[in-house]
């Protein structure tokens, strides 16, 4: 089949009124991220109905999750990114090549994982507890994840492609339907209904993954058969170091962003697990239902990066600021009422999950000390995808960096000498407070030096 040629009209990323656009472009990925959220949540909440060690063990294989979506998200960034500017640039041929080279990258992570999850899966928790029901309920939980994680390589990848393009529509679908099909199959799984084996924890797990197939599957059909503006095809794949420097040039420092997340969890799950597994349930308990209130705003995120890079390819700077503001404008208000929503509701929330009375005397103080961090995580959120888009992403490297390592897991340990159990939660606002202020001086240095200085090629009319 021959390649696709680019439309001679131009992309509506490089025309269309950015308020408008970065609406369109955000608000299915933002629904999609919605019900991923939701499916979270009920993912979790049906796990706790087993017993607080299922909840437990499924949190302990956050740190896990969380790599191999950094893996293939942060991959996704740096396809997305270069594959925008591409396009911005009407260089058909080298859209063409980034597509081709981020599917097989996704192939190669996948291995990866796989390799993992048969070698490591039962070690991985005997170095967290020596709890034998916790261990057996994690081993297996996460073991599936792992040999089953090509439906989440593959699917974030061809997504990524969609969003490439601008047709967020179809990523809507495809996550929507995803995450519908988990929601469904995790009591039936887990609870063994409708003549289905009761599997436990394994169900939510088996659940997960089907969903994450049924996407990926959904995602590459609507690439063949809708995305007219690029065309992968293997056959006669040539691999060029260039183009796969050029995608992790941003996708290596989005990749460690969000695996340093990671590192992050599974040092808070040994300070907290040292006071009580109940924290560390906590902990995992926060991440589910914080998930509800960050996902629109990474759905945002990822409707801003291909508008941005687009946009600088084509050397739009008013286009360029019109975005940041509208993305900041729109992050802020978000974060404002998941701020609200926990400090008025939170012994609802945590009910959700079963949660005991102990649970309840930690996971509520817990949940409104941390939501303190949200009325500056948009801001930081939205700065990150402009330094990713205009291949800045080591600037938001430093800043995750400093955010989760140097000072957020620093400062838990010296709180939790100082004052227990109680005091940990506070690490999290502290280390909020810096990377808005690294976030802040970050971008003002990027849209002085790059974005202030483009010459517009057309006037600009909006």
């Amino acid at each position: 089949m021959d390649r696709k040629e680019i439309p001679k009209t131009e992309n509506k990323m490089g025309t269309m009124p950015v308020p408008k656009l970065l609406i369109s472009m955000s608000l299915p990925m933002m629904i999609s991220m919605l019900v991923q959220a939701l499916y979270n949540i009920v993912d979790s909440m049906f796990v706790a109905r087993l017993n607080e060690n299922a909840l437990t063990a499924v949190s302990l294989a956050f740190p896990v999750q969380n790599l191999m979506i950094s893996v293939f998200s942060g991959t996704g960034v740096g396809i997305n990114a270069l594959l925008s500017r591409s396009l911005g640039e009407k260089n058909t041929e080298k859209a063409n090549s980034v597509a081709d080279h981020g599917v097989i990258l996704a192939g190669i992570s996948y291995i990866a994982f796989l390799a993992f999850g048969l070698l490591f899966a039962n070690s991985f928790y005997t170095i967290q507890t020596a709890d034998t029901q916790i261990i057996e309920y994690g081993r297996d939980y996460l073991l599936i994840c792992c040999v089953f994680s090509f439906g989440m390589a593959f699917q974030m990848t061809f997504e990524r492609l969609l969003q490439s393009t601008g047709k967020t529509i179809y990523t809507m679908v495809t996550q929507g339907t995803g995450a519908i099909i988990n929601i469904i199959l995790d009591p039936i799984m887990i609870f063994g209904l409708f003549g289905f084996p009761k599997m436990g924890v394994s169900g939510a797990a088996a659940a997960t993954v089907t969903g994450q197939m049924v996407a990926a599957v959904m995602a590459y059909w609507f690439n063949r058969e809708k995305n007219r503006e690029i065309h992968v095809s293997l056959k006669g794949f040539s691999w060029s170091g260039h183009t796969v420097r050029g995608i992790y040039s941003v996708g290596i420092p989005s990749i460690i962003m969000m695996s340093i997340g990671s590192v992050m969890t599974f040092g808070m799950n040994k300070i907290l697990i040292a006071f009580t597994s109940t924290a560390a349930a906590v902990f995992g308990v926060y991440f589910k239902i914080q998930s509800f209130i960050f996902m629109p705003v990474f759905g945002m995120n990822n409707g801003l990066v291909p508008i941005i890079a687009y946009n600088y390819g084509a050397r739009k700077g008013k286009r360029i600021k019109q975005a940041i503001f509208s993305g900041i404008v729109c992050a802020m208000v978000i974060m404002v009422a998941g701020f609200s929503v926990f400090q008025l509701y939170t012994g609802g929330l945590l009910a959700i999950f079963n949660a005991s009375d102990n649970m309840m005397e930690i996971g509520v103080p817990a949940l409104r000390i941390i939501s303190i961090s949200f009325l500056l995580a948009g801001f930081c959120i939205i700065c990150s995808s402009v330094f990713q888009a205009m291949s800045h992403g080591f600037l938001s490297l430093i800043v995750s960096i400093v955010r989760q390592l140097l000072v957020l897991l620093p400062s838990a340990y010296i709180l939790a000498k100082i004052g227990g159990l109680s005091a940990i939660w506070w690490s999290f606002p502290i280390a909020e407070l810096f990377s808005f202020g690294l976030s802040v001086l970050f971008l003002r240095r990027v849209v002085k030096r790059q974005v202030n200085t483009l010459e517009e090629k057309i006037p600009e009319s909006n």
